[in-house]
C-alpha cells in the first residue's frame, strides 16, 4: 500500500457511526463529507511540525457528575505517539482528567506543556460552546458555562469529535449539523478549528491521527501502541483514578461510548494491520 492508500484505509475504519448519532444521516451532505481532506492534511501538518504540541480533552457527563472515557484515552495515546517521535507534548484537562493521566504516566519522562504555550494544538472530545454560549450533551442537557474551553486564540488547531457538540465542529456549516444530528440546532459547537477529524468515536480519531503520523514519517510505532490488551489496561487505570465513566452508560467501567470492548478495538486492530503492510 502507498502512504496515501494507507491514510485512506485508516480513515475508512473510523468513519462509521456505531452509536447511530446521525454522523452521515444525509448520504451527500454530512459530517464526514463536510470534512473531506481534513484528516490527510491534519496528519501531514502534525507529521511535519517540530513544535510543541498541546492536547486538550474533557467532556463532562452531568448525569454521572464525572468526565467520560472518550477523549482522555485517545489524548494519552496521541501523547505517547508524539513523545515516541521526539515531540514536546502533553495532554491536559480538568483535575479528574489530570488524575487519570498521572495514573498512567507513572515515571514516564515527559515535558508538560499547556495550549497557551504551544503553537500546535489538538482538541479531542472537548466540550465546546454552542451559539448561546452554553455547552451541551448530545441529548441537549446543558453542561454549564463553568467548563472552560481552554482553547482560545490558538495559532493552529485540529479538532476531533463524534457528535457535533465538540470543539472544532464550528468548521461544519450549521445546516449540515442540523440535517444530520438530533438536537443539532441547539447543541452545535460553533468553535472551529483549522482542520477537523470526525470519527464514530473520538478516541478512534486520535488513533487515526497517530497512525497517520507514523505512516507519513515512515516509522514503526512502539510495541505497546495499537495493542488492544495494553490499551484496556490503560483505560482501567484511568477509570479508577479519574474516576472516569462511560459517556453513554454513565457507569464507572472500562468501556467507551457503550460499546463492547471487541467492537471498540476493531479500528485499533485494523490500523495495526495497515501499519504493518
Amino acid at each position: 500500500m502507498t502512504p496515501f492508500e494507507k491514510l485512506e484505509a485508516i480513515l475508512a475504519c473510523v468513519q462509521t457511526d456505531p452509536g447511530n448519532r446521525g454522523l452521515a444521516r444525509d448520504p451527500v451532505d454530512n459530517l464526514f463529507t463536510a470534512t473531506a481532506g481534513d484528516y490527510q492534511v491534519s496528519c501531514q501538518r502534525l507529521a511535519e511540525t517540530g513544535q510543541a504540541v498541546g492536547i486538550v480533552t474533557g467532556f463532562f457527563i452531568p448525569s454521572a457528575t464525572r468526565f467520560e472515557t472518550d477523549g482522555p484515552l485517545g489524548a494519552f495515546f496521541l501523547e505517547r505517539t508524539l513523545l515516541s517521535l521526539g515531540y514536546t507534548c502533553s495532554a491536559v484537562g480538568e483535575d479528574p482528567i489530570e488524575s487519570a493521566f498521572s495514573a498512567v504516566r507513572g515515571r514516564q519522562n515527559y515535558h508538560h506543556v499547556f495550549p497557551n504555550s504551544t503553537t500546535f494544538n489538538i482538541a479531542i472530545e472537548r466540550t465546546g460552546q454552542a451559539l448561546d454560549r452554553n455547552y451541551y450533551t448530545m441529548s441537549g442537557v446543558a453542561v454549564g458555562p463553568h467548563i472552560d474551553s481552554l482553547f482560545d486564540e490558538l495559532p493552529y488547531s485540529i479538532g476531533i469529535g463524534d457528535g457535533g457538540n465538540e470543539i472544532g465542529m464550528g468548521k461544519i456549516p450549521h445546516e449540515t449539523i442540523v440535517k444530520n444530528i438530533p438536537n443539532g440546532d441547539l447543541i452545535h459547537c460553533r468553535v472551529p478549528t483549522d482542520h477537523l477529524i470526525v470519527a464514530g468515536v473520538s478516541n478512534w480519531g486520535a488513533y487515526a491521527l497517530a497512525a497517520g503520523v507514523y505512516v507519513l514519517r515512515n516509522e514503526k510505532p512502539p510495541a505497546n501502541l495499537f495493542d488492544p490488551d495494553y490499551e484496556r489496561k490503560i483505560l482501567q487505570l484511568m477509570v479508577d483514578a479519574g474516576p472516569l465513566v462511560d459517556g453513554v452508560t454513565g457507569k464507572q467501567e472500562a468501556t467507551v461510548d457503550g460499546l463492547s470492548w471487541d467492537e471498540y478495538v476493531k479500528p485499533l486492530i485494523r490500523m495495526r494491520e495497515i501499519l504493518e503492510c
